[in-house]
């Protein structure tokens, strides 16, 4: 049996295309929350962790502020999990556990068991917070849920699902929460960028197939050096921006906060993913590159011939002065 998201019970459809429409773009992120994993199996005991990337990032101390005007309660972690904001609440979806909310400056939020109407009072509050926001349809499409439990043992990442330790005190807890959190928040963030890189692929697609049949390329230089700059940006982005390719310093010195963050990165494949992404932004350089020679090669065509005609003008007026 598939999962029962909070999106089916809000009696919205999910979109057919992994595309978002334009249309969905005016709603509002706190009206409407689709958990994207629905493969998992359905458990009444289990409790919800999503995520979502609502923005290219977040301004945490307003945030933070607004969230505690609102009674919600702040949290602290230690000096060196810089760049994330923890705010518990009592509004629990299910009494077993507590619910927290973790949201880090790059622009991704990861609700642990918060109830349905508390999730969507937040990304209002939140709303007022983005920095460059992502569309709304995106935002619910690309996003992870995974479902945990609290039992004997050791914390561990096992099926698909997190096994909390009920062994530990709260602060522990918390700590395995934000390991956990801090990978879906780096999935999250990379399916954004996924999409944007399919869309700049999507606009690029026809230039090869008119290069090889001998056509004009009707892009301008302007044009080319936007897409230049696009797909730069997205390879600052996903390489120097973020922590996708090496795992955080804040783990150095916590070996089992770091085995939890390495598995789940592995399950959610984000290595693979990346290596994907940069050899897709690999040939996209290439052929953006072979459009800017081509420009270039037509710019100099150009003012081969208009050297051509100024020489034929002159040679013209000489021959009509010694002529008349």
């Amino acid at each position: 049996m598939l999962l029962r998201t909070l999106w089916s019970r809000l009696g919205a459809q999910r979109p057919l295309a992994r595309k978002p429409a334009c249309t969905y773009a005016s709603a509002s992120l706190s009206q409407s929350i689709q958990p994207h994993k629905a493969n998992q199996p359905e458990d009444k005991d289990m409790m919800q962790c999503i995520a979502f990337a609502t923005a290219d990032q977040y301004h945490l101390p307003t945030l933070c502020h607004d969230l505690i005007s609102h009674g919600f309660n702040e949290l602290d972690l230690p000096r060196d999990a810089s760049n994330v904001l923890v705010i518990s609440t009592d509004m629990t979806a299910k009494p077993d556990d507590s619910a927290l909310m973790f949201f880090f400056r790059e622009g991704s939020v990861v609700f642990w068991n918060v109830e349905e109407k508390t999730m969507k009072k937040v990304l209002r509050i939140l709303e007022h917070h983005e920095i460059q926001p992502y569309e709304v349809a995106l935002v619910h499409w690309e996003n992870e849920e995974i479902n945990y439990t609290v039992g004997e043992g050791n914390t561990k990442l096992e099926r698909g699902c997190f096994i909390l330790s009920d062994e530990i005190d709260h602060d522990e807890a918390v700590l395995e929460k934000f390991a956990f959190s801090n990978a879906l928040c780096l999935s999250v963030k990379l399916a954004i960028w996924e999409v944007s890189l399919d869309d700049f692929v999507e606009s690029i697609q026809s230039i090869p197939e008119t290069l090889k049949s001998g056509k004009r390329v009707k892009l301008s230089s302007a044009e080319v050096m936007q897409k230049i700059g696009e797909l730069f940006s997205l390879r600052h982005c996903i390489n120097l921006r973020s922590d996708l390719l090496l795992t955080p310093d804040f783990y150095w010195d916590r070996e089992n906060l770091e085995k939890l963050y390495d598995k789940t990165c592995q399950f959610l494949s984000i290595n693979r993913r990346v290596n994907v992404v940069n050899e897709k932004l690999e040939h996209c350089t290439q052929l953006t590159d072979l459009m800017r020679s081509h420009l270039n090669e037509k710019h100099s065509f150009r003012l081969e011939w208009m050297i051509v005609i100024l020489i034929t003008i002159e040679v013209m007026f000489e021959l009509a002065k010694m002529i008349f």
